[in-house]
């Protein structure tokens, strides 16, 4: 999977701050109503979300995404990997119910 694409597709999206934009990293916050936008299009890149499933994410999928913040109850991970690359999408939504943060990494 293309990182470079990944970030050109989500950077068409409303965001009302962008934190980083770095070559294997990126990180926004979006106003809620884009979420749904948001999803449809992680869900085309990554399929249904790793978190929450009905599956336990692996150990060396935790130890990878705890670098990051790892995940918590309330919050999704989009999660693919492709021979030694592993690209994920994380979201984190904010307690004021308006704001969601993206993350998305590619190691």
């Amino acid at each position: 999977m293309d990182f470079n694409q990944i970030r050109k597709e989500v950077k068409s999206l409303n965001f009302e701050q962008t934190r980083a934009d770095c070559e294997n990293y990126f990180e926004a916050v979006l106003i809620k109503k884009e979420l749904g936008k948001l999803t449809n299009m992680l869900e085309s890149l990554f399929g249904f979300p790793a978190w929450p499933s009905k599956n336990k994410l692996s150990s060396q999928s935790q130890k990878l995404i705890s670098g990051f913040g790892g995940i918590m109850p309330g919050q999704t991970l989009y999660l693919r990997s492709e021979g030694k690359e592993t690209t994920f999408a994380m979201l984190w939504p904010w307690q004021d119910g308006k704001r969601v943060t993206l993350k998305i990494v590619q190691k």
